[in-house]
């Protein structure tokens, strides 16, 4: 078991032909846009809409409950809301985030379930982390498996993919993803909560066509400020101090001249940690600098983070020999020495550029790095701080460049108001990474893989009728990779403990991938309306998976090492969706159904301890939200969700897909009891039982079911500021993973997350 678990965390760390057809329908006459005046207004781009920022579709009137596209104006010397913040139908959904008011809001692909949550709302929830803070959106689920300290290496699942959710739920920063081609996944505690200005999530897999690989069951898009617009100087402070001795120190600065603007946006924070080898130790920093005119825009933003944690393991329950280390020793480590740390820097650089009136070029590229530690020394009581059998340690590099440039094109096409966006990714990745026996020494195995993706999209939206919107769109994406393993017998894992898998067989690959999407939304009047979707995607898989794509070893009792091949099939969905939207005074509703059916899921087999394609699976269930304004201080909000994943064929058939819970919801409340002076903010969350990892045939115990409640209490007043929240308010013992082990029936190892805790904030502007 405790081998097993270690190998789990091993894989947690190491786990232009589309621009030029639409010139021509770019130049539309002034004669034939006055034609269709008086039913459907023409477009008139005034200044560009910072598209390198969100990739969403036309912008719409802020004051009107309808989609209507913004009719032609005078030009201006302002600068309009970023691309996708307008008003729209489901303009509800702004308000059904975490908290207080609508803010800037996401018009979301056409026909497809989409959300926002505002920076306002960002800093009234009482959860503490980003992980936390979108799972309070419908169907959203969590997978902590260390502490949670700061939501650090926490998983956010958009419709159930469970142990897999980090690669089939694609993360964007400014439009741009932050997924890699290594299974490490996004770490969200990365991103300063300070320097986001909203976070846009559309649920499904109809953003494929626009953003591409992984984007299966969803993409989250976080919105940075850069903070343009603002007075000469501003500078914001706060610190806190919260349960485990958590420090936190958060900085803004941003200061504007003339077109000029710059902004920083920097956090640190420090905790003990709720178990035992569980201390966290982070600092993120975001800086930009912006040049900004009616008809250009240019930016450059600079990131960079770094992160040491403790990786304290599971706790054993095993009822055959009665152990039960959740109630014996609920915060204790299993691994008292294991680590991971990272450290990442991205640079990116782009403008978007008014070529004629309603079309607008954006071109940006960029580069990141990410250099990954991890050292793994055992399990208690074999664990030791010094090379042993059981010990192993990671070493990983990984560089992406990608340049990324696209033209909109907004204007009347037919007599129907028309938004096009085409554009061409390149992103060119190399991933080095050492595996041996002990830092410092020589490395058994040296992977060093290569991959090269280029795509060419087109979606368009249009506006067939004042009252239907019509959106289709293609993502055509070749993907090439080189992998090669350089083996060394003599290394001290080989030499001296004979724990050396073969060395694994080359890999030259080439592959083309298609990704589709088409969706129909329709206004009955100014309160209800409808819409649906259908779309295809794929995942390509990650090279960590693709270096445990086969068995290392023969069966017993020789144990004969066998080559791999890096050898995997690439994952494919096909999804569809229907619902509908209410909006009357003050009452807001968002509800809808859906299907995917996947071919080639990629998944680790921990029977036999690789990565395999799984036989067809598929994904189906029901999304809703809804807020009630109840008056100018109180806002109530909710949300249920019904999911399931489950094995389509194959020996599972009927099955569940562990680690999904069939049921989730959340609740919330905003209550300004006294002007800014006083705001009260409470959240409920709960979900049910799922069937832990490594569990396909469902035969062994479940993950119970749970709920916390989180409550929080914050004012201003002048340039202060100041709150105090209290999270799992009733002390609820959770966890929400744990693996089943592969030989005793009953056993399993649990990851348990903290009861109750505080944390007291205060700060000031300047």
């Amino acid at each position: 078991m405790s081998s097993h678990i270690a190998t789990r965390q091993r894989r947690f760390w190491h786990a232009s032909s589309f621009l030029a057809p639409i010139v021509s329908f770019g130049i539309s006459s002034a004669q034939a846009q006055q034609a269709v005046a008086e039913s459907l207004p023409p477009i008139e781009v005034t200044s560009p809409t910072d598209s390198n920022r969100t990739r969403a579709k036309p912008t719409y009137e802020e004051a009107s409950t309808s989609r209507r596209v913004v009719p032609a104006a005078a030009p201006s010397t302002g600068t309009r809301p970023a691309a996708g913040t307008g008003s729209s139908a489901p303009a509800q959904n702004a308000s059904q985030g975490v908290g207080g008011s609508s803010g800037e809001r996401f018009s979301g692909i056409v026909g497809a379930s989409s959300t926002v949550i505002t920076a306002e709302q960002i800093a009234h929830s009482p959860s503490q982390t980003l992980p936390d803070i979108i799972a309070q959106t419908p169907g959203v689920q969590l997978q902590s498996l260390y502490g949670g300290v700061n939501g650090a290496k926490s998983s956010v699942d958009l419709r159930g993919f469970g142990a897999f959710a980090t690669a089939n739920t694609l993360v964007l920063v400014n439009g741009r993803r932050l997924n890699d081609i290594d299974m490490a996944g996004v770490d969200l505690s990365t991103i300063p909560v300070n320097s986001i200005e909203r976070i846009e999530i559309t649920r499904g897999n109809s953003g494929a066509v626009l953003y591409g690989d992984n984007a299966v069951g969803g993409v989250v898009n976080i919105v940075l400020k850069n903070g343009a617009g603002g007075p000469p100087v501003a500078v914001k402070a706060e610190a806190g101090y919260g349960s485990f001795n958590q420090r936190l120190a958060n900085l803004s600065v941003a200061a504007n001249s003339g077109p000029w603007s710059t902004s920083f946006y920097g956090n640190a924070i420090k905790s003990d940690g709720y178990r035992e080898n569980n201390a966290l130790d982070q600092r993120n920093g975001v800086g930009n600098l912006n040049y900004t005119t009616p008809d250009l825009k240019a930016f450059l933003t600079v990131t960079g983070d770094d992160q040491k944690l403790g990786l304290p393991g599971g706790r054993i329950v095993d009822p055959s020999i009665g152990v039960n280390e959740l109630v014996t020793n609920r915060r204790g480590a299993a691994t008292p020495f294991d680590y991971g740390n990272q450290q990442g820097a991205s640079a990116t650089a782009g403008f978007t550029k008014t070529l004629w009136s309603g079309a607008e070029l954006i071109v940006d590229g960029g580069v990141r790095k990410k250099d990954t530690q991890g050292a793994f020394f055992g399990a208690v009581p074999f664990a030791s701080p010094l090379p042993s059998f059981s010990s192993t340690f990671n070493d990983a590099t990984l560089q992406t460049w990608s340049i990324t440039p696209r033209l909109s094109i907004k204007n009347s096409m037919f007599g129907m108001p028309s938004q096009i966006l085409t554009g061409i990714d390149y992103y060119d990745a190399t991933f080095n990474q050492d595996r041996g026996l002990f830092r410092g020494l020589p490395a058994d195995h040296t992977y060093d893989l290569s991959q090269q993706t280029v795509a060419g999209y087109w979606q368009q939206t249009l506006g067939l009728l004042p009252t239907t919107d019509f959106s289709y769109g293609a993502r055509v994406q070749n993907t090439s990779l080189s992998a090669r393993d350089r083996y060394d017998p003599t290394a001290p894992s080989c030499a001296a403990f004979f724990l050396c898998s073969a060395q694994a067989s080359p890999l030259n690959s080439n592959e083309t991938q298609y990704a589709l999407h088409a969706g129909l939304e329709h206004r009955f009047n100014d309160v209800f309306s409808v819409f649906g979707r259908a779309a295809r995607a794929f995942r390509t898989p990650t090279v960590d998976e693709r270096v445990s794509s086969g068995p290392a070893f023969g069966p017993a009792p020789f144990f004969i090492p066998i080559p791999g091949d890096f050898g995997l099939k690439t994952q494919t969905s096909h999804d569809i969706e229907g619902g509908f939207r209410i909006k009357s005074g003050g009452f807001q509703m968002q509800t809808s159904i859906y299907n995917m059916d996947l071919e080639n899921e990629i998944h680790f087999n921990p029977v036999l301890f690789f990565n395999t394609n799984l036989d067809p699976t598929r994904r189906y269930g029901s999304e809703t939200s809804a807020s009630l304004r109840v008056s100018d201080s109180v806002l109530l909000r909710g949300g249920v969700a019904y999911t399931r994943a489950v094995f389509r064929e194959g020996q599972f058939a009927g099955s569940d897909v562990p680690l999904v819970s069939h049921y989730t919801a959340n609740g919330g409340v905003t209550w300004n009891i006294w002007r800014n002076y006083l705001v009260f903010d409470a959240t409920i969350r709960a979900w049910s039982e799922r069937f832990m990892d490594n569990d396909q045939a469902n035969t062994q115990r479940r993950i119970p079911a749970s709920a916390t409640v989180d409550l929080k209490l914050s004012g201003a007043y002048d340039r202060f500021f100041w709150s105090a929240g209290i999270i799992n308010l009733f002390d609820a013992q959770y966890y929400d993973y744990a693996i089943a082990s592969t030989f005793t029936p009953g056993r399993f190892s649990a990851y348990p997350l903290p009861g109750r805790t505080y944390m007291v904030k205060a700060g000031a502007t300047f």
